[in-house]
């Protein structure tokens, strides 16, 4: 059983809720109806965020999602209903109309001449569990007050930076609990926090030419305690975003051609993101699911020939991670939370599952990727935390740039595209440094580096060691039809890749 990483108490208003009852009415029903497997999920939701323009507050939210949903195999087919009336005789009914919805698909499926049953890998059953994230100082406990007066102050800051023209701020928190049980004895009780601050200057020089530095702190599953517990450089950060800013405003664009690129991993992780995390989710890979990210070149007949990139590429899923964002002690199917490879040694040895994918495809287990983002949506197949290990010794970013004569550094996410295949993609980035005979030589403007997925990962040349490396993320990876939003990280180490190409924005949009 995974434990908890601290003893933070779960939500006593949470547990208040007839959470057992209500289960025990709606699987007792859907057991009568003659369903081989039935879970039940009861979900609270609880989402706020405040936004800042110049240091005054030009937006607040703050919304609570409560429901439950029952999900059955019956015949063969999925059923799929849900509520939000908290008494034992709805529970019930919602049972009931998520097995005649099996029964209705059953009946579909049938006339269509599918003859594929919905089956589900084999779980152990874990009764009475309880997970909570690692975090110390719940951000919902935390006046409302003193989150935009930190906001104000740091914009402040950068507003009296020279050249900082607008500073925008923004925070978003997010407290998720979660009730789970099923027909086989699984029932858990989960409580997740994360959070996401971000702090962006703009400039505007007198010929009316603009730009704008984000900061490097990646969403996390932390409390408070990020924004004010040394966990993060705030004030180094703040203190340097303008003369980055600065710099960046006179800097030369970049000449396009191919060079060494030193990628940090504020950079990295969204690239990891994009071309191995969407790309290795496994259903995905079998043309089941092609919303938002498409499909993948990662088929399932490659699995384990497939030279995804150099041999030393190490990448994992995982669900375990401390402070991660897709980090979770169970799964939303009750699978325990685990960390497997995806490649190894530069070869696609895995995939992210779950229950019914895994049993579809041979596998012997789910690895617990299952996710609904609200009570009222079905829980479907979503990405761990995929991460690129670092080299056990490896070098430190500035002994990687040493390495280079004529190359790039570039540091910070911005924009990206990518293919429906997960294969040609271009990344820009917040700074790129031009690298000449083995050190920095001031910014460029305009850069974007291009690559096809396996090429790309095929000119990894040497990985920076665990002093390099970040755990990533973004908030809002998107997926299904209906949508769904999950927060997911990604870590990496800083990479040094071989001859990659490299474009002037600039001159590819016209505007040179």
């Amino acid at each position: 059983m995974p434990a908890a990483p601290h003893a933070h108490a779960l939500d006593e208003s949470f547990l208040a809720l007839p959470l057992r009852a209500l289960a025990d009415a709606a699987l007792a029903r859907a057991r009568a109806l003659g369903a081989d497997h039935a879970d039940f999920r009861l979900e609270r939701i609880r989402g706020a965020s405040w936004r800042l323009r110049d240091a005054r507050t030009s937006g607040t939210s703050d919304s609570t999602d409560l429901g439950y949903a029952v999900r059955v195999v019956h015949g063969g087919a999925w059923g799929f209903a849900s509520g939000v009336d908290l008494t034992m005789d709805a529970a019930a009914r919602v049972a009931s109309q998520a097995v005649a919805m099996a029964k209705l698909s059953a009946k579909v499926a049938e006339g269509a001449g599918a003859k594929d049953r919905v089956e589900l890998a084999a779980e152990p059953a874990h009764p009475d569990r309880t997970w909570v994230s690692s975090y110390e100082v719940n951000p919902f406990d935390v006046p409302d007050a003193d989150k935009t007066g930190l906001l104000a102050e740091w914009s402040a800051r950068l507003l009296a930076a020279p050249g900082v023209a607008h500073a925008d701020a923004s925070l978003m928190t997010v407290q998720e609990n979660k009730f789970y049980a099923d027909t086989a004895g699984t029932s858990t009780t989960q409580q997740r926090i994360r959070l996401h601050p971000q702090l962006t200057a703009v400039a505007v020089d007198p010929a009316g030419d603009f730009d704008s530095m984000r900061t490097l702190a990646p969403p996390v599953g932390r409390g408070w305690e990020y924004l004010t517990g040394g966990h993060w450089d705030w004030d180094g950060e703040l203190a340097r975003i303008p003369e980055y800013l600065a710099e960046k405003m006179r800097a030369p664009s970049v000449e396009a051609g191919t060079y060494d690129l030193v990628v940090d991993p504020s950079n990295l992780w969204l690239t990891i993101h994009e071309s191995i995390g969407h790309a290795t989710e496994l259903d995905r890979a079998l043309g089941y699911e092609a919303a938002y990210a498409g499909t993948s070149f990662a088929t399932f007949d490659r699995l384990g020939t497939l030279a995804y990139g150099s041999e030393i590429m190490n990448v994992t899923g995982d669900r375990t991670a401390e402070h991660g964002l897709a980090t979770i002690g169970y799964d939303d199917e009750g699978v325990a939370a685990q960390s497997w490879d995806l490649v190894k040694d530069g070869t696609l040895v895995g995939y992210q599952l779950d229950r019914r994918i895994a049993k579809l495809t041979g596998f012997a287990r789910s690895n617990g990727c299952a996710y609904a983002d609200s009570p009222s949506h079905v829980p479907v197949q979503r990405m761990a935390n995929v991460s690129l290990r670092p080299a056990p010794q490896g070098p430190s970013t500035d002994e990687l740039i040493a390495g280079v004569e004529r190359g790039v550094y570039v540091v910070g996410d911005r924009s990206w595209s990518i293919d429906m295949q997960r294969y040609n993609f271009q990344f820009t980035q917040q700074r790129a440094y031009a690298i000449r005979n083995g050190r920095l030589c001031g910014q460029l403007r305009d850069v974007a580096y291009q690559g096809v997925t396996p090429e790309f990962w095929g000119s990894l040349t040497a990985l920076g060691g665990p002093q390099t490396y970040v755990l990533g993320g973004a908030f809002n990876c998107g997926k299904a039809q209906p949508g769904q939003v999950a927060a997911v990280s990604h870590g990496c180490p800083s990479a040094l890749f071989r001859g990659v190409n490299v474009l002037n924005t600039s001159a590819e949009s016209g505007r040179e």
